[in-house]
């Protein structure tokens, strides 16, 4: 698929938004933390029983249209995928946000906050353009490491994560109270 990339300014928020990032969960990571240090980590796949639909834009104070009034933008950057010139996705990069804990209070740290496609284009390479694009987006930067968080309830975007090079470097199990079942996943990838 033929993918043009363009970074947009804050107002990409509203066509960011209109981009669904549900997605059916049918596995979960079962994770496994091992070594001397605590620091490595074994990822074992199972399947549901009853897959159901996971939606980060429902919980509250989610989705590109609200981070506006929780967070100050002005260090993120904005990415838009279109092809044909349809909008197929985007994704949001901070760095340099102290409001921002996942930045570990690092300037040389940015985190790829969300990426998103069209379900209908998922898997035709249009998170790759955009990954890569965020990629380019902290190197100008001067980032020298790109974090990224997700669950172990989306395991298409651990796969995904790894898969671009990415490394598990952390995995906190009671980061989310509201979801006591899914285990916070943290990749880290060198620029």
């Amino acid at each position: 698929m033929n993918v043009d990339i363009y970074e947009k300014p804050m107002t990409a928020l509203v066509d960011l938004a209109t981009i669904p990032i549900a997605f059916e969960v049918h596995y979960v990571f079962d994770v496994t933390i091992q070594g001397e240090a605590q620091n490595e980590f074994i990822l074992s796949k199972h399947e549901l029983e009853v897959p159901y639909v996971k939606d980060y834009d429902t919980y509250k104070g989610e989705g590109p249209t609200r981070w506006r009034s929780h967070f100050d933008l002005s260090n993120w950057g904005f990415i838009l995928a279109y092809s044909n010139n349809q909008l197929v996705g985007g994704a949001a990069i901070a760095f340099d946000s102290p409001d921002i804990t996942m930045l570990e209070g690092r300037k040389d740290l940015a985190i790829l906050w969300d990426i998103r496609v069209l379900p209908e284009k998922r898997g035709h390479g249009v998170g790759s353009e955009l990954f890569q694009a965020a990629e380019r987006w902290a190197i100008s930067k001067n980032c020298r490491e790109l974090k990224v968080e997700t669950q172990n309830v989306n395991v298409a975007a651990c796969q995904f994560y790894k898969r671009h090079g990415c490394v598990l470097k952390a995995a906190n199990p009671f980061a989310y109270p509201d979801l006591p079942e899914e285990i916070q996943l943290l990749w880290y990838k060198n620029l």
